[in-house]
């Protein structure tokens, strides 16, 4: 299934956080013109971090953005506490949340500092229901989704190999990390898969060898996780930079 992604080449990562913001902005406006609200799934990662910052701080975008319309979700979240330097959140709110006209009743955070991560796990599946006013087998339908890309093909906290990649019925798990002796809390599959619009945001030359096989390999998301995210009625877009795309063949450096 190709006929609903894109791939964008952008000079660097800058770039990539300017587009991003542009794209971020455009699904906000075209969500709450229909609607009128919108609702995103947020991620970790030094380029969302830009991002963020460019929607708050940058007043062209900040006066454009409709805050008091959206609601802030959470991809995935570390297992710690949100003060952490390690807290998805805690990059959030800093970045982002300090800077603009959000009210917090408009952040919808995952509890990671509770110890037990698959309870946090089971409250944030509870919140997303409660939310979303899901009845039993409905998923959510986030209007936008952030994602990034690992140097070996995880996005979120989707690992090669976790149990979470086969996960079919939960909105939200705990998913036990071997590689970084941990839990991570994440949306699953089918979440992600229902949304309506997706940005990866990937740069750097350690990305490379991963992208081309996630968007040129055969089809094995136990490996590349990033694979499995191939919403059926949404479209995806990745922004990437030219270290990262290095290995792309010609006719994948644009729209497919």
């Amino acid at each position: 299934m190709t006929s609903n992604r894109e791939i964008r080449i952008l000079p660097d990562a800058s770039a990539i956080a300017q587009t991003a913001a542009a794209e971020f902005l455009d699904a906000a406006q075209v969500a709450v013109r229909e609607k009128g609200s919108f609702s995103v799934a947020l991620a970790g990662g030094s380029t969302p971090k830009v991002l963020y910052g460019l929607l708050a701080s940058n007043p062209l975008l900040q006066a454009q953005v409709p805050w008091s319309k959206m609601q802030f979700f959470f991809g995935d979240e570390r297992h710690v506490p949100p003060d952490d330097a390690e807290s998805n959140y805690r990059m959030a709110r800093e970045a982002m949340f300090a800077k603009a006209p959000v009210d917090p009743k408009q952040v919808h955070r995952i509890r990671a500092e509770n110890p037990n991560a698959a309870e946090a796990a089971e409250e944030y599946e509870a919140e997303l229901r409660e939310c979303y006013r899901l009845k039993a087998g409905q998923l959510p339908r986030f209007d936008l989704v952030l994602l990034g890309m690992g140097p070996e093909g995880h996005t979120a906290s989707l690992f090669p190999g976790t149990k979470a990649l086969r996960e079919e019925q939960r909105l939200v798990v705990s998913n036990w990390v071997g590689k970084f002796y941990t839990d991570r809390i994440t949306l699953t599959p089918p979440v992600f898969n229902n949304a309506a619009r997706i940005m990866f945001l990937v740069h750097g030359a350690e990305k490379a060898p991963a992208l081309k096989a996630v968007l040129e390999g055969p089809y094995e998301p136990e490996q590349l996780p990033a694979q499995i995210i191939r919403p059926a009625t949404g479209k995806v877009v990745w922004l990437v930079d030219p270290t990262a795309a290095s290995r792309l063949a010609p006719q994948a450096k644009g729209a497919v």
